[in-house]
């Protein structure tokens, strides 16, 4: 697993590139020297389900690394929030998740973290993890009071209608304005962000068109801009 950055660069934002879906884009070329890329691409056992040993080695490729911005690949790869919240959080904290999915189902496998059970397991092993604020399924808009909390983002793109993101998921109705006013609210109004990871990308090779890449990158340069301006 190769972590690419520029010598003497400082950055903070990583990309977990398990597809390369973000090269295929242009949004590695547009983030350029801002971004870290962590080569993923040949570990096994990582696709919806990730397995003991991939999960291991994952957790320890991100554990004590700087960057609070993630790009975490498709939503096939959620899971990875526990990953990097398991490895960066060390201090009471609230989840804040919007997605079109609640990702708290049991899992299929006994000991397999999947990208549906990612929630439930974190609120199952997490000591640190106070509150789950999940906004998007059935179009759920709860309140975002996060006033004095330390706060985790974690955001599936599917949350937003197609006219703004192409998944490989069924997808809501969210306008990405409508998504960046909430993101501000949290990131303005909570004690501090921990850190924010964004997943929700269509990869050619599950099928995402070049449109879907076009599509993406640009949602994908307008949070990425979005976020810089807010988290603090």
């Amino acid at each position: 697993m190769d972590s690419k950055a520029p010598h003497g660069m400082t950055t903070d934002t990583l990309i977990t590139d398990f597809s390369r879906v973000y090269s295929d884009q242009g949004f590695d070329a547009w983030l350029g020297e801002r971004a870290v890329r962590l080569d993923l691409t040949l570990l096994e056992g990582t696709t919806c389900y990730c397995d003991p040993d991939a999960g291991r080695r994952i957790h320890l490729a991100v554990a004590g690394r700087p960057e609070r911005i993630h790009w975490i690949d498709s939503g096939d790869y959620h899971y990875v929030t526990k990953l990097l919240t398991d490895s960066h959080v060390a201090e009471p904290f609230t989840l804040v998740l919007f997605d079109n999915h609640p990702d708290d189902q049991a899992p299929e496998f006994e000991g397999v973290l999947s990208c549906g059970s990612w929630v439930l397991a974190m609120k199952e092993e997490n000591p640190f993890l106070e509150e789950v604020v999940t906004v998007g399924p059935g179009g759920a808009r709860p309140p975002l009071d996060v006033e004095g909390r330390a706060v985790w983002i974690s955001v599936d793109k599917d949350i937003l209608s197609k006219d703004e993101a192409r998944t490989d998921w069924s997808q809501g109705s969210f306008t990405l304005s409508e998504l960046e006013d909430m993101l501000g609210k949290v990131m303005d109004g909570c004690a501090r962000v921990l850190g924010i990871d964004i997943c929700g990308e269509f990869p050619p090779g599950k099928g995402g068109s070049p449109e879907d890449q076009r599509i993406n990158l640009a949602t994908n340069i307008e949070l990425q801009q979005f976020i810089e301006n807010h988290i603090k």
